[in-house]
């Protein structure tokens, strides 16, 4: 079995785009071939508008892989520093630079330490760190948020954003679906080496007019029974959260009314990028919907 098959992906300049996919479904593989680690069989790559043998590309884009390999004899200040070089920042601005990449990442007051003293989830940092030193214009992240805990998590998402609004492209790959929705204007959806949907999120997350979600308050629960056409998704109190269909809307709203009740809320019902996820991954061929 091919570990990826007629993969076609197409990022824009300036956007976030997620590339989702259970464990082992080809993520880093494909991540692997974009960075010649591992030679494709057939296929075309361009990235930023050159073509994929043209090395010129490789000083414009940052790399953070999925795990992280750091020299734990330096400190972050001495390893960025190095790296730096390598992304060619100019000597008399690499102590800044580096300066500025580490408060940027959270590691401010750890740049003198060594780092095999680290946490799985400041080596993380260092690693993205490293990825955004040479001021790319593309980042490509394989699990950026891996390791780290929600407080790290909220500021990599923070820094993501600040970087989309300073005109940077960013691809990464997650199973972390909440990041995705939160973060991407595209998202692909692979399996099996193979990708089953891709498109903004916009047209990903269809809305389901046929149902709406309502928030309705005020009603005592001895005196309530759910009306036909509704079902309650959750209840805590006299709050009730409930999925209405659209023909009996008003109906509903009578009802809760009658009942000395008021509605907070209505919105159309929409699928989660979780429920699209697992329907997407389920329905692409044999094996657990799971397993790659």
């Amino acid at each position: 079995m091919r570990a990826l098959d007629d993969v076609t992906l197409s990022v824009g300049l300036g956007e976030v785009f997620g590339y989702l996919g259970p464990n082992g479904a080809g993520k880093t593989t494909t991540l692997k071939v974009l960075f010649g680690l591992v030679r494709k069989e057939r296929g075309t790559i361009e990235v930023l508008g050159l073509p994929h043998a043209d090395r010129a590309w490789r000083g414009r884009v940052g790399y953070l892989p999925e795990h992280p390999y750091l020299y734990d004899s330096l400190t972050p200040r001495e390893y960025l520093a190095y790296a730096a070089q390598l992304s060619g920042v100019l000597r008399s601005s690499v102590s800044s630079r580096v300066d500025a990449v580490l408060e940027q990442v959270g590691l401010g007051s750890s740049r003198d330490k060594l780092m095999r003293t680290f946490s799985k989830g400041m080596v993380q940092r260092a690693g993205l760190a490293q990825a955004l030193v040479g001021d790319p214009d593309l980042l490509i992240l394989d699990e950026p948020m891996s390791g780290l805990d929600p407080i790290g998590r909220a500021s990599v998402r923070r820094l993501i954003l600040d970087l989309k609004r300073a005109g940077k492209t960013i691809f990464f790959s997650t199973h972390i679906l909440s990041d995705a929705e939160t973060l991407c204007d595209r998202v692909a959806i692979l399996r099996l080496g193979r990708v089953v949907s891709q498109g903004p999120l916009s047209e990903i997350l269809k809305v389901d007019v046929e149902h709406l979600e309502v928030d309705c308050t005020g009603i005592p629960v001895r005196d309530w029974i759910c009306p036909a056409g509704a079902t309650v998704v959750h209840r805590s109190g006299d709050h009730a959260r409930c999925q209405v269909d659209e023909q009996a809307f008003f109906a509903f709203v009578r009802e809760i009314e009658s009942h000395g009740g008021r509605i907070l809320t209505v919105q159309p019902k929409r699928k989660s990028l979780e429920e699209v996820f697992v329907e997407e991954v389920q329905g692409s061929g044999a094996g657990a919907p799971w397993e790659a």
